[in-house]
């Protein structure tokens, strides 16, 4: 390639900010964040530093968490485990218009995620260092805008109606397939049911196997034992080997 493959998905994550501005949302959705453009450089650098080769197994995540990505613009962004785990800090600015319940703080967000913690700690404690993880293994969300409703419920792509629905799901579906053409994943895993289905949608007819994993939210029921290790037997029976 004659430009590197971090730079090429910093430049397709530009482009799909700038597909995704045109673009009008109505109540329930009051407020709408984009964290590539506000907290773009700490995502740059996580890109850089964690995407700079292919990788064999791309996990995709359906869109940001009030306390996670759209704090640190990291994917399962829960402050802590971006700067303790994944080594990444900087400056984050503010969206445009601020849900008064829903601030972005940045890293000095005292808040935790649960999700990101979960998925952090998970890969932690199987490979030792991020870098072990991510020479293999990438990371990203189908979606990255936080869509809030008046009173600061988070509400989640799949439930906006089906005139929002369609004009998003083509931008991000334009930018997943330019993800796995750049990255040449074996394997893309949907974290949930809903990135599962937009990665079977999107990848249709092309050279990757597509599967899931449980959901680590803590409105998942199933989630609130063992995630990691039910994730871990999952892993398994689908064959992707998640080696140290």
């Amino acid at each position: 390639m004659s430009q590197g493959i971090a730079k090429q998905l910093n430049a397709a994550a530009r482009r799909l900010c700038r597909d995704l501005a045109t673009l009008r949302f109505h109540a329930p959705t009051t407020h709408v964040y984009n964290p590539l453009v506000y907290a773009r450089a700490v995502h740059e650098r996580y890109v850089e530093r964690f995407a700079a080769a292919r990788r064999r197994v791309v996990f995709l995540g359906m869109n940001p968490g009030p306390f996670g990505m759209a704090q640190t613009g990291v994917p399962f962004g829960d402050v802590r485990q971006v700067r303790d785990f994944l080594g990444l800090e900087g400056r984050v600015g503010r969206p445009e218009r601020e849900h008064a319940r829903r601030r972005v703080e940045g890293f000095a967000c005292p808040r935790s995620e649960v999700s990101g913690t979960r998925v952090w700690t998970a890969v932690r404690d199987h490979f030792g260092t991020a870098e072990a993880f991510f020479d293999r293994h990438f990371v990203a969300n189908y979606c990255p805008l936080v869509f809030l409703e008046g009173s600061g419920r988070n509400r989640t792509p799949d439930k906006l109606s089906r005139a929002e629905r369609e004009p998003l799901f083509e931008a991000c579906d334009r930018h997943l397939r330019r993800a796995v053409e750049l990255l040449e994943p074996h394997w893309v895993v949907g974290v949930g049911g809903f990135a599962e289905e937009r990665a079977r949608a999107v990848l249709a007819g092309c050279d990757v196997k597509v599967g899931r994993i449980l959901h680590p939210s803590p409105a998942n029921p199933k989630a609130q034992r063992d995630w990691a290790g039910q994730v871990a037997r999952e892993l398994a029976q689908l064959g992707v080997c998640a080696r140290r």
